[in-house]
């Protein structure tokens, strides 16, 4: 199974029983834990639980941005007549008419007209109403969270292709280191000699056993044996995170850890200039690793 980016983004459009349109926007971001931020209109924080829940059941690691936008369609204000105004403004235009001689009977539109007649219909949704629409928020966020994981699925196929060639480098070098180091007994003790020839000009009168002896005291303290096991064996348990079926970031980035310490005291006790140059490729090659890490799940 391939590894999860912390790296994503999903878009979700969808439209309300009242026909408000809403959209959802989703970005993550690599971080240290899970944080979800949410972005909602006004009148909406009832949501921001179940939604919180419902990301921190897909997801681990990352940081998690999410934005509601409501599309509103401008609509002219439904009006209804004020029942006891109504028969308030009736009342008056026939008692008016009624005292002017030859007055028309009041006309509709003039009635209406009166203030206060007529009312603009409350635009609150009612009860069931708010609940359909918190319903149908929810499940548009559920369709986004989808498409979001899918997204940091994709990329992390692409991660676990990286890692595997930067984990392939890294056994490379730790190979070549432990060619070199195992030519480093004789490098010393040929720089011995040659700075003993030079003390004595020319007149080399150390015992081959007291030579043999420095040698190898210089021998163990540029050991590095310990040093290029341990990697190997950091190189294998990088492969075997690579394949779990769980989040393995964590882990992953405390090995990278492993892999500096074991690259650093190698270069520390090397003894040559090839097997220092060794060790500082496998820390740029560890650095890579580090940065690439950084993005795992």
């Amino acid at each position: 199974m391939a590894l999860s980016s912390m790296t994503g983004f999903a878009r979700h459009a969808g439209t309300l029983p009242d026909g408000t349109g809403f959209v959802w926007e989703l970005r993550s971001v690599n971080g240290r834990g899970l944080d979800v931020r949410l972005r909602l209109p006004a009148g909406l924080d009832r949501l921001e639980a179940p939604l919180r829940e419902a990301a921190t059941a897909r997801f681990r690691r990352g940081n998690i941005s999410a934005t509601l936008t409501l599309k509103r369609e401008e609509r002219a204000p439904r009006l209804t007549p004020d029942p006891a105004a109504l028969e308030q403004a009736i009342a008056l235009a026939v008692m008016v008419a009624a005292r002017i001689p030859g007055c028309p009977p009041p006309r509709a539109e003039a009635v209406l007209g009166f203030p206060g007649v007529l009312r603009a219909e409350s635009a609150e949704p009612q009860e069931g109403e708010e609940e359909a629409r918190h319903a149908a928020l929810a499940a548009g966020f559920g369709v986004a969270l989808e498409a979001l994981s899918e997204m940091r699925r994709a990329e992390g196929e692409k991660l676990t292709g990286i890692l595997g060639t930067l984990l392939d480098e890294i056994g490379s070098l730790r190979e070549a280191a432990a060619a070199e180091a195992a030519s480093q007994p004789a490098a010393h003790r040929a720089r011995l000699q040659a700075a003993l020839a030079e003390l004595l000009d020319g007149d080399n009168r150390v015992p081959e056993e007291r030579l043999a002896v420095e040698v190898a005291l210089l021998a163990q303290k540029s050991d590095v044996r310990e040093e290029l096991d341990r990697l190997a064996a950091h190189v294998e348990a990088a492969r075997a995170l690579l394949g779990e079926e769980s989040a393995v970031g964590r882990r992953l980035e405390f090995l990278t850890q492993e892999f500096g310490r074991e690259s650093n005291t190698l270069g520390a006790k090397s003894a040559s200039l090839a097997l220092t140059r060794l060790s500082l490729e496998l820390k740029a090659a560890i650095e890579r690793l580090r940065e690439q890490a950084a993005n795992v799940e």
